[in-house]
């Protein structure tokens, strides 16, 4: 059982280290190649698990030359545009201008109900509001919509209107984080005053308080005891 136990650890953490090493980018968007190194190291680490009998050398060299692999790949991706091409695809423009590609959606084996729905995922109900729509390498579908239909905004409207912040948590569940605070330049000194000013008079009383850079706060106070 130890030795289960053990063998399994150091299988985790090599796993959770290669899909560190492959980065943020592999692990929101899984091109044919990297779904293919996905599904192979999953497949090789199982192995050792499933059998003790067998060494776990068998499942970690696999792994690591995978791992190298698809690094390997990634860097040839950055350094030649036909190397991308040939690993990862090109995207495929569904719609052009309003109309539907029909030979495109045949390449790519692309039904209606498909299009469909990957729109309606993208709120667009309505075929004839989409100027433009492409099917990116990653199985995702981008999306254009024609001027008269998309959204108006402050700049056409000939408003000024503040940039918009990222929030950073800067109190959670009870605890003040002293890098939120950071990030959005402010001290304790702040801190406490937006507290007081909101009528809290100690952080410990807070589940949750997020702050921007222009001094926006969001407070969710402590839930009380016996609630759910």
């Amino acid at each position: 059982m130890a030795i289960s136990i053990i063998r399994t650890l150091i299988l985790y953490g090599i796993m959770v280290t290669c899909m560190r090493v492959m980065g943020k980018r592999q692990l929101g968007e899984l091109e044919p190649a990297e779904l293919v190194v996905a599904i192979l190291i999953s497949d090789l680490a199982a192995n050792p698990l499933q059998d003790l009998g067998t060494p776990l050398a068998y499942g970690i060299i696999p792994v690591m030359t995978l791992l190298f692999c698809e690094v390997m790949l990634s860097f040839l991706g950055m350094k030649s545009r036909a190397a991308r091409r040939v690993i990862a695809g090109n995207p495929s423009v569904i719609i052009e201008n309003g109309e539907i590609n029909r030979t495109e959606m045949k390449r790519n084996r692309y039904t209606l109900d498909e299009l469909s729905e990957h729109l309606r995922k993208s709120g667009i109900a309505d075929f004839s509001v989409v100027k433009h729509a492409t099917l990116e390498t990653d199985g995702t579908l981008s999306t254009i919509l024609f001027a008269a239909d998309a959204p108006t905004t402050p700049k056409q409207m000939s408003l000024t209107v503040d940039e918009t912040e990222i929030p950073y948590v800067v109190i959670s569940d009870g605890d003040v984080i002293q890098q939120g605070l950071r990030k959005v330049g402010f001290d304790e000194r702040w801190l406490a005053k937006r507290l007081r000013e909101n009528g809290v008079a100690d952080a410990a009383t807070v589940f949750l308080m997020t702050a921007d850079r222009n001094g926006k706060t969001y407070i969710a106070p402590m839930p009380e005891r016996g609630s759910k």
